[in-house]
Protein backbone atom coordinates (compact mmCIF):
# COMPACT_ATOMS: atom_id res chain seq x y z
CA UNK A 1 0.00 0.00 0.00
CA UNK A 2 0.85 3.37 -0.78
CA UNK A 3 2.95 4.94 2.72
CA UNK A 4 1.65 8.81 1.52
CA UNK A 5 -1.78 7.48 1.19
CA UNK A 6 -1.56 5.37 4.75
CA UNK A 7 0.02 9.03 6.21
CA UNK A 8 -3.11 11.12 4.70
CA UNK A 9 -6.04 8.66 5.68
CA UNK A 10 -4.47 8.27 9.48
CA UNK A 11 -4.03 12.63 9.48
CA UNK A 12 -5.14 14.54 6.54
CA UNK A 13 -3.56 17.60 8.90
CA UNK A 14 -0.01 16.70 8.29
CA UNK A 15 1.78 19.59 5.44
CA UNK A 16 3.43 18.72 2.97
CA UNK A 17 6.57 19.30 4.63
CA UNK A 18 6.14 17.32 6.96
CA UNK A 19 4.98 13.89 4.47
CA UNK A 20 7.81 14.96 3.13
CA UNK A 21 10.00 14.38 5.92
CA UNK A 22 8.38 11.47 6.80
CA UNK A 23 8.69 9.70 3.60
CA UNK A 24 12.79 11.05 2.77
CA UNK A 25 11.07 13.07 -0.60
CA UNK A 26 10.67 16.59 -1.62
CA UNK A 27 8.18 18.74 -0.34
CA UNK A 28 7.40 19.12 -4.53
CA UNK A 29 7.13 15.00 -5.10
CA UNK A 30 4.54 15.52 -2.36
CA UNK A 31 2.16 18.08 -3.99
CA UNK A 32 2.42 16.38 -7.28
CA UNK A 33 1.53 12.98 -5.60
CA UNK A 34 -1.10 14.49 -4.31
CA UNK A 35 -2.60 16.54 -6.93
CA UNK A 36 -2.45 13.12 -9.29
CA UNK A 37 -4.13 11.43 -6.86
CA UNK A 38 -7.22 14.06 -6.01
CA UNK A 39 -7.39 14.41 -10.00
CA UNK A 40 -7.64 11.01 -10.48
CA UNK A 41 -10.26 10.29 -8.00
CA UNK A 42 -7.98 8.17 -5.29
CA UNK A 43 -8.47 10.72 -2.92
CA UNK A 44 -12.02 11.66 -2.91
CA UNK A 45 -12.21 14.85 -0.08
CA UNK A 46 -10.50 15.50 3.27
CA UNK A 47 -12.99 15.21 6.63
CA UNK A 48 -12.19 15.73 10.36
CA UNK A 49 -13.40 13.32 12.56
CA UNK A 50 -15.78 15.29 15.25
CA UNK A 51 -17.22 13.90 18.55
CA UNK A 52 -20.49 15.06 18.14
CA UNK A 53 -21.33 14.58 21.72
CA UNK A 54 -18.54 17.07 23.01
CA UNK A 55 -20.52 19.94 21.24
CA UNK A 56 -23.54 19.11 22.69
CA UNK A 57 -25.30 18.32 18.92
CA UNK A 58 -28.28 16.63 19.56
CA UNK A 59 -28.16 13.95 16.36
CA UNK A 60 -29.03 10.64 15.74
CA UNK A 61 -27.56 7.96 13.95
CA UNK A 62 -28.85 4.93 12.38
CA UNK A 63 -27.64 1.97 10.69
CA UNK A 64 -30.13 0.40 8.38
CA UNK A 65 -30.03 -2.74 6.66
CA UNK A 66 -31.85 -2.87 3.25
CA UNK A 67 -33.01 -6.11 1.30
CA UNK A 68 -33.55 -5.03 -2.04
CA UNK A 69 -34.79 -6.61 -5.76
CA UNK A 70 -32.17 -5.99 -8.28
CA UNK A 71 -33.14 -4.60 -11.56
CA UNK A 72 -32.17 -7.52 -14.52
CA UNK A 73 -30.00 -4.96 -16.40
CA UNK A 74 -28.50 -2.93 -13.96
CA UNK A 75 -28.54 -5.27 -10.45
CA UNK A 76 -27.54 -2.99 -7.86
CA UNK A 77 -26.28 -0.09 -9.13
CA UNK A 78 -29.71 1.69 -9.99
CA UNK A 79 -30.59 1.17 -6.21
CA UNK A 80 -27.66 2.47 -4.93
CA UNK A 81 -27.11 5.21 -6.72
CA UNK A 82 -30.84 6.33 -5.53
CA UNK A 83 -30.06 5.51 -1.51
CA UNK A 84 -26.82 7.77 -2.22
CA UNK A 85 -28.78 10.96 -3.21
CA UNK A 86 -30.59 11.12 -0.08
CA UNK A 87 -29.17 14.19 2.24
CA UNK A 88 -29.99 12.27 5.46
CA UNK A 89 -27.68 9.31 4.03
CA UNK A 90 -24.07 9.76 5.13
CA UNK A 91 -22.92 6.11 3.69
CA UNK A 92 -24.25 3.62 1.66
CA UNK A 93 -22.54 0.12 1.54
CA UNK A 94 -23.13 -2.96 -0.90
CA UNK A 95 -22.87 -6.21 1.31
CA UNK A 96 -22.44 -9.29 1.25
CA UNK A 97 -24.54 -11.64 3.67
CA UNK A 98 -28.41 -11.50 4.67
CA UNK A 99 -29.20 -8.45 3.41
CA UNK A 100 -27.83 -6.38 0.17
CA UNK A 101 -27.03 -2.70 1.80
CA UNK A 102 -25.71 -1.00 4.60
CA UNK A 103 -27.16 2.48 4.81
CA UNK A 104 -25.78 4.86 7.20
CA UNK A 105 -28.59 7.66 8.27
CA UNK A 106 -28.13 10.94 10.58
CA UNK A 107 -31.21 12.77 11.52
CA UNK A 108 -32.53 15.07 14.60
CA UNK A 109 -34.73 12.81 15.97
CA UNK A 110 -35.71 8.51 15.88
CA UNK A 111 -39.18 10.15 14.47
CA UNK A 112 -36.93 11.64 11.74
CA UNK A 113 -35.20 8.71 11.01
CA UNK A 114 -38.28 6.75 11.00
CA UNK A 115 -40.45 8.71 8.61
CA UNK A 116 -37.18 8.61 6.48
CA UNK A 117 -37.51 5.04 5.98
CA UNK A 118 -41.43 4.79 6.16
CA UNK A 119 -41.83 7.60 3.33
CA UNK A 120 -38.58 7.77 1.46
CA UNK A 121 -36.37 4.41 1.60
CA UNK A 122 -38.66 1.68 2.15
CA UNK A 123 -41.18 3.01 -1.15
CA UNK A 124 -38.31 2.56 -3.23
CA UNK A 125 -38.81 0.34 -6.32
CA UNK A 126 -36.96 -2.78 -5.66
CA UNK A 127 -36.94 -2.36 -1.51
CA UNK A 128 -38.32 -5.17 -0.36
CA UNK A 129 -37.43 -4.84 3.59
CA UNK A 130 -35.43 -2.96 5.99
CA UNK A 131 -34.29 -2.97 9.40
CA UNK A 132 -32.70 -0.16 11.58
CA UNK A 133 -30.15 -0.32 14.16
CA UNK A 134 -30.12 2.96 15.96
CA UNK A 135 -26.08 3.92 17.44
CA UNK A 136 -26.26 4.21 20.86
CA UNK A 137 -22.79 5.35 21.52
CA UNK A 138 -19.59 5.32 19.70
CA UNK A 139 -16.84 4.30 20.91
CA UNK A 140 -14.17 4.74 17.80
CA UNK A 141 -15.11 5.96 14.39
CA UNK A 142 -13.27 6.15 11.19
CA UNK A 143 -9.99 4.95 13.22
CA UNK A 144 -10.10 7.59 15.80
CA UNK A 145 -10.71 6.76 19.26
CA UNK A 146 -14.24 8.76 20.41
CA UNK A 147 -14.19 7.51 24.24
CA UNK A 148 -11.85 8.00 26.80
CA UNK A 149 -10.79 4.41 28.29
CA UNK A 150 -10.50 5.38 31.52
CA UNK A 151 -14.00 7.02 31.99
CA UNK A 152 -16.59 4.36 33.05
CA UNK A 153 -20.18 6.08 33.89
CA UNK A 154 -21.53 2.56 35.23
CA UNK A 155 -21.87 2.16 38.98
CA UNK A 156 -18.96 -0.34 40.28
CA UNK A 157 -21.88 -1.35 42.55
CA UNK A 158 -23.40 -3.45 39.60
CA UNK A 159 -20.36 -4.72 38.24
Amino acid sequence: MDKLLELLNQNAHLTNEQLAVMLDTTEADITNRIQKYEQSGVIRGYKAVIDWEKVNADLVVALIEVKVTPKASLGFDEIGQRLMQFHEVDTVYLMSGGFDFTVLVTGKTFKDIALFVARRLAPIDGVISTATHFVLSKYKEGGILLCDSSSDERSSAWI
